[in-house]
């Protein structure tokens, strides 16, 4: 079955940098576009990049300059590079393919705060 599990998330300072990665299953990882979304408490979850097939990328106003995307499809994992980060940042983040939006993981908890 379609499986999503996120890891890297933790406390940082502002200004700091994280790098998130999810191992995705269950589907064929290659021929699908990856996206990478965050809940932060009390808002809506929101899309902040997506990468694909092809490995062209978009990203969210507010993360464009800071965090990158990236894949491995021989290792069916997508990842998520996070530089100077802010605490508005602080969210739970979750990857998924954006044609699925199924089966969504425990996703990881970024913490930005001094």
């Amino acid at each position: 079955q379609v499986q999503f599990v996120e890891s890297g998330g933790g406390l940082v300072q502002p200004g700091g940098s994280l790098r998130l990665s999810c191992a995705a299953s269950g589907f064929g990882f290659i021929y699908y576009a990856m996206s990478w979304y965050r809940q932060a408490p009390g808002k809506e979850r929101e899309l902040v990049a997506t990468i694909r097939p092809s490995g062209s990328t978009n990203y969210a106003d507010s993360v464009k300059g800071r965090f990158t995307i990236s894949r491995d499809n021989a290792k069916n994992t997508v990842y998520l590079q996070m530089n100077s980060l802010k605490p508005e940042d602080t969210a739970v983040y979750y990857c998924n393919a954006p044609s699925l939006l199924i089966a969504w993981g425990q996703g990881t908890q970024v913490t930005v705060s001094s």
